[in-house]
């Protein structure tokens, strides 16, 4: 590479589903989820820094309600790196307005790389390497670079990349043209998409040279770009929520795939710790834990000086913290969601979310 990549955080989400754990004023993101200290914002940041070159290079956009949280975070980001939205309006405003920025800043050739906050990656050294593959195919081509995750089991809760002819091959990695994007498949569908071997897990994360997605947004969708190109952020009022898949990358015909292998996880709810996290041998143990005879739980206590006792419990989540204990089945994770909807419809309760 002759430039340093401008990774970019995109730091919005919420992360409902780990609530209790995550809640308003300390969304997903903001979480240490492994029990090393670190959240998963700080492990983005210090796995990106390697390729910016240094903070001056690294970009995060987030929401305005958890901005103060993200300076506390990273306090060496500088300043003008952080991009703080006025109302949440999924990725694609996300995506045109940084891309707006960075452009003014570096140039319309500078290579962006958009990263989601709540990723855990195994192989860094991987992952590099194929975000340096990714770069020097943005550099080359009028290129928009996915990177589709190599699925090893059928996932229903994961968009799918179906790739198309072999085009280049870049850091001895192959490059594909997409052919299409899929959305959250049922499980059959899911099951012949690897039967194939042409389709990877959407991963969320994509790289390109500023100026090509803005000629992309101008011609796909200028109702997103343009507002922003004359307001900025005043724009955020009048814009719809869209996100950049549906707005860009499925109508785009410059998009194409790097199948990854590096250890991914996009870390969608309680049930990830299995994958995140080393058992006991019975349970997955994150704080005070002391049983008999319960085995497939997954347990976070976030308060050393309390205890989770259980006795013959079966594949349930149990969490505690602060002043909020779940506990749910772990086929039911997904419906954690739906009890926030509930919480909120009380005054009272809503002030735990």
């Amino acid at each position: 590479m002759t430039q340093p990549l401008i990774p970019v955080i995109l730091a919005g989400g919420k992360g409902e589903r780990f609530w209790p754990l995550s809640r308003r004023q300390r969304p997903k993101q903001f979480l240490s989820l492994d029990g090393s200290g670190e959240s998963l914002l700080q492990a983005t940041a210090n796995r990106l820094l390697p390729l910016a070159d240094n903070w001056d290079n690294l970009w995060v956009i987030t929401a305005s309600p958890i901005a103060d949280g993200v300076r506390e975070q990273l306090p060496n980001l500088p300043s003008n790196n952080l991009l703080v939205e006025p109302q949440g309006k999924d990725t694609a405003p996300a995506v045109a307005w940084t891309t707006l920025e960075i452009a003014k800043r570096y140039g319309k050739d500078t290579v962006i790389g958009f990263f989601p906050a709540d990723h855990w990656i195994k192989e860094t050294d991987e992952f590099e390497k194929t975000l340096n593959a990714a770069s020097q195919l943005a550099i080359a081509e009028d290129a928009i670079v996915t990177l589709g995750i190599k699925p090893n089991y059928p996932s229903t809760g994961y968009g799918y990349i179906e790739q198309g002819n072999l085009t280049n091959n870049f850091n001895d990695l192959p490059v594909y043209k997409v052919t299409r994007f899929t959305e959250k498949p049922d499980l059959e569908t899911a099951k012949s998409f690897l039967e194939t071997g042409r389709f990877s897990w959407n991963s969320g994360m994509f790289i390109f040279r500023a100026g090509v997605v803005l000629q992309e947004l101008e011609k796909h969708t200028p109702q997103v770009l343009k507002p922003l190109q004359e307001k900025g952020e005043a724009a955020y009022e009048e814009l719809e929520k869209t996100s950049i898949d549906y707005a860009l990358m499925e109508k785009t015909d410059l998009t194409y795939v790097l199948p990854a292998n590096f250890g991914w996880d996009d870390l969608g709810d309680w049930n990830s710790l299995e994958r995140l996290v080393d058992s006991n041998g019975d349970n997955v143990e994150l704080g005070n834990h002391v049983t008999l005879d319960s085995k497939g739980a997954i347990i976070y206590n976030s308060d050393e000086q309390e205890v989770i006792a259980t006795i013959g419990l079966e594949d349930v989540v149990i969490v505690r913290d602060k002043n909020v204990t779940l506990v749910v089945n772990k086929n039911r994770t997904q419906d954690i969601k739906k009890l926030l909807k509930e919480l909120q419809k009380d005054s009272q309760l809503d002030k735990l979310l």
